[in-house]
């Protein structure tokens, strides 16, 4: 076991309210209408070019509002290490930027310089974990600043994982001090394709740890055999994954929740219903905790 880091976990930097990810089809309304929402998130591969249109329409409207950036392609448990050449630009972005939170996945995708448009499992094993360590402290040694790893969807198991993933990612935690973003529709989802508790995964959660949290919508796939849940972000969010924000919530206290929605993208009152239906679950939980004090 590694020594855990010295620096104190600090409060999350966004407000503790709800957000949304800017996408371009909502582009053009935020710089002319510039919605009432609390603060936004984008994909950060998206921006990757040092200039353009893209590039100058995301620095004005970061200008009204906090930013949080979401990466897609660190490959984070990667064996080969997190590539240097991506991980300068994500740092340059981030430079230009100054967003208030960045995160990644606890997946990989890269391997033998072969690349793959996808987030992809890796077994819970210490290897494992010293491999994603490795990589966690590289990234925030190069951005100088810690960064919220994210919890996957799941759709199949490795016989040779000996953690589960909720510890795995606590102790990731605890030996980089990296945060965590809570995505509890992932939670939902993987609880439904290989039967986790989704309430002794949150309770195994360290709730200090957590920066940030997503919601989102998922699709439902006969199989034939069954049903399987596909993490898509490309419908409403669901009653049972909005009943698991309440339960995290419980646990964490106020934290900035953000509402995903990347297929089939809505019109934007549509997303900013989805984020006030967050925000009155963060209303509740504050008012739950002033009436306990």
């Amino acid at each position: 076991m590694h020594a855990a880091p010295d620096a104190p976990r600090a409060v999350s930097p966004l407000p503790a309210r709800a957000g949304v990810g800017l996408r371009h089809r909502h582009v053009a309304e935020f710089l002319t209408m510039r919605p009432a929402v609390a603060w936004i998130e984008v994909h950060s591969e998206t921006y990757l070019a040092a200039g353009g249109p893209r590039l100058t329409a995301l620095e004005a409207i970061r200008r009204d509002y906090p930013l949080s950036g979401h990466g897609v392609g660190l490959s984070l448990g990667s064996a080969d290490g997190v590539d240097p050449n991506h991980l300068d630009r994500l740092a340059a972005l981030y430079a230009r930027l100054q967003p208030e939170l960045v995160s990644e996945h606890l997946a990989w995708s890269s391997a033998g310089g072969t690349y793959l448009n996808d987030l992809l499992p890796l077994p819970y094993t210490e290897e494992a974990l010293d491999t994603v360590r490795r990589n966690v402290e590289r990234v925030q040694e190069r951005l100088k600043r810690p960064i919220l790893v994210e919890n996957p969807s799941r759709y199949l198991t490795f016989g040779a994982s000996a953690i589960p993933e909720a510890e795995f990612l606590a102790e990731l935690a605890r030996r980089t001090g990296c945060g965590l973003l809570l995505d509890v529709n992932n939670i939902h989802v993987s609880a439904h394709n290989v039967g986790l508790d989704p309430r002794a995964y949150l309770d195994a959660i360290p709730p200090e740890a957590v920066g940030e949290i997503h919601v989102a919508g998922h699709a439902v796939h006969d199989t034939g055999r069954g049903t399987l849940l596909i993490d898509d972000h490309g419908s409403p969010v669901a009653d049972p994954v909005w009943d698991l924000l309440d339960e995290a919530l419980r646990r964490t206290g106020p934290r900035p929740v953000l509402v995903e929605w990347d297929t089939h993208v809505p019109d934007l009152p549509v997303l900013l219903a989805e984020a006030g239906r967050a925000d009155r679950s963060l209303h509740a939980v504050t008012e739950g905790a002033c009436h306990a004090a």
